[in-house]
């Protein structure tokens, strides 16, 4: 019988406002809009250290600073086909496929590695800096590391990466 035991952190600072546009397949996006996001983290071990999974108080301010690192930034995807990004100085230029010129202040940006900023892409980059702070700081894997995000009450998506124990970061 194989056994897992869990974690969830779900805090009322597991949030980020940030604005974003989705690029679809055939190249059209929908408008700039904001979200003021929500973060639930659930984490899984096969066992018990020190009659714990993982210490809330180590988990919880990474969740917070992956968060704080995205609010108040337009979230861009750095590996999206259809986007043209030109680097002018202080500025990005930013060029969608419709061609409505964007030039923003450096700083207000950050670039995901990610095809697009859905809900369902944040949580998969979320997951995988959550899962990299981890391991930096306290040399531990979860079995299985769950992130949902949430964009707006009732609407979320969640990405859910199960790890192996020949797969183990390092």
């Amino acid at each position: 019988m194989s056994v897992n035991y869990s974690i969830k952190v779900y805090k009322q600072y597991f949030n980020f406002a940030s604005s974003h546009f989705l690029i679809f397949e055939d190249g059209t996006r929908e408008p700039l809009h904001g979200h003021n996001y929500r973060v639930k983290v659930l984490g899984e071990a096969p066992e018990l250290k020190a009659d714990m999974v993982f210490d809330f108080l180590d988990i919880k301010p990474i969740v917070r600073t992956v968060c704080d690192s995205l609010d108040h930034r337009l979230l861009l995807p750095k590996e999206n086909k259809w986007l043209k990004i030109y680097d002018e100085n202080q500025y990005w230029k930013i060029i969608p496929p419709d061609e409505k010129m964007m030039i923003i202040p450096k700083e207000d940006i950050i670039f995901l590695p990610l095809e697009n900023t859905s809900a369902e892409r944040l949580a998969i980059y979320l997951c995988s800096e959550i899962k990299r702070i981890v391991f930096e700081k306290y040399k531990f894997n979860f079995s299985m590391l769950e992130v949902e995000v949430e964009e707006t009450p009732g609407q979320s998506a969640v990405y859910r990466e199960v790890f192996n124990e020949e797969k183990v970061i390092s």
